[in-house]
């Protein structure tokens, strides 16, 4: 069960489930790959965790001149 952050301050952030679960997924696969954390702390031990706290952080977002995020 997700509880930080919770689902109503990520669907602030982005404007639908589909696209938060995209956004997120998206980045957590950068995370495991290597890529560098967005924030200094994290609460979250897994990847998919620590990609929703930059998304409710306001410092992960979706571009909004990408067209497809399912490439």
């Amino acid at each position: 069960m997700l509880l930080y952050p919770s689902v109503d301050d990520l669907l602030d952030r982005v404007n639908s489930r589909y696209s938060l679960i995209m956004l997120a997924s998206k980045r957590a696969h950068e995370l495991e790959a290597g890529a560098k954390p967005l924030l200094a702390d994290y609460k979250s031990p897994k990847t998919i965790g620590r990609a929703l706290e930059e998304v409710a952080a306001g410092v992960l977002m979706i571009d909004p001149d990408e067209k497809d995020l399912d490439n």
